[in-house]
């Protein structure tokens, strides 16, 4: 069929198999690497890689830090990371390995969630503070756009300014599968942690790009994310990196047959219009490429109908 023809392959993801490296885009690895009491320096530098210049951040105090026993006891279900700062924001960071088209809704629940849960009894509504999701995502996710960073708040739609009457809440997106740049071209710590977390696989203190190794911060999580594990976890992890494998398949797989219904589809329309004009089976195989059997196929389906 023309499909032999025109195939193009659009799926470029390719299933982690580096497995003497830990992936920090599978959600339990990242927990652990940017959730615990020890790398809390790290998730300091991820969130100031993101947020504005007034938003930025010096300390933290993690909600739900990682810990394997709150795992075993279903705690960690939610692999998302709660910190309040200093300033009094309050930050819920996550990964999203599972391509979902409601993930809006979801990350803006969560964020509702945080904010709702700040307030205790006899509490004033003055008293809430802003709430600040990102979300890191490994696949296509914000249409019409090739920009890794997406933010969203509550505009003035008169003025399409902040004037700060609701600033309660923001939204961040990190974009994984849109980051392109070479070690070249990073200029921003967000460069640098999304070449991190795009790359890990292909990074070791021996031979870290200078681009990287400039950071103390992308320096450390090198060193960190191979050893952090103990032989319980690393069997966790295993775990968590095939559902990884499997859903990036079941990605594939989907994406190539809606190639495949795409193409058939155009051929069909291709040699129809074709035939509708007059030409004859030897003139449309010759210009498609199709075989006079395939054109027959095609134009009986469409008697059949």
């Amino acid at each position: 069929m023309l499909a032999k023809h025109f195939r193009t392959v659009l799926v470029d993801y390719e299933p982690d198999r580096a497995m003497c490296k830990i992936n920090p885009r599978v959600d339990f690895a990242f927990k652990k690497l940017f959730g615990s009491e020890e790398n809390k320096d790290l998730l300091i530098s991820l969130i100031n890689a993101i947020v504005s210049e007034e938003e930025q951040v010096v300390e933290v105090e993690l909600k739900n830090p990682y810990t394997l026993a709150d795992y075993r006891a279903g705690k960690l279900s939610m692999l998302d990371i709660k910190a309040k700062a200093e300033n009094e924001r309050w930050f819920n960071v996550e990964l999203q390995i599972r391509e979902d088209n409601n993930f809006n809704k979801r990350a803006l629940y969560s964020c509702a969630k945080l904010v709702i849960e700040q307030l205790s009894e006899g509490m004033m509504y003055k008293e809430l503070k802003k709430t600040i999701s990102i979300s890191i995502l490994d696949y296509d996710f914000v249409p019409d756009t090739e920009e890794v960073h997406s933010c969203y708040k509550i505009l003035n739609t008169a003025t399409g300014k902040d004037d700060k009457m609701h600033n309660a809440f923001e939204l961040h997106y990190i974009e994984l599968k849109k980051f392109k740049k070479t070690y070249d071209q990073i200029q921003t710590a967000l460069d640098r942690w999304s070449s991190f977390l795009t790359t890990a696989h292909q990074l070791d203190r021996e031979h870290t790009p200078k681009e990287l190794a400039s950071d103390k911060n992308i320096v450390k999580a090198i060193a960190t994310i191979d050893t952090m594990f103990d032989a319980e976890e690393r069997q966790v992890y295993e775990v968590r990196l095939q559902e990884y494998t499997d859903v990036a398949n079941i990605i594939a797989s989907g994406a190539e047959k809606n190639i495949e219904i795409g193409i058939a589809k155009a051929s069909k329309a291709i040699v129809l219009n074709m035939a509708g004009k007059g030409m004859d089976s030897a003139a449309i195989a010759e210009l498609t490429g199709l075989s006079v059997s395939d054109i027959a196929d095609l134009l009986q389906g469409r008697t059949e109908q």
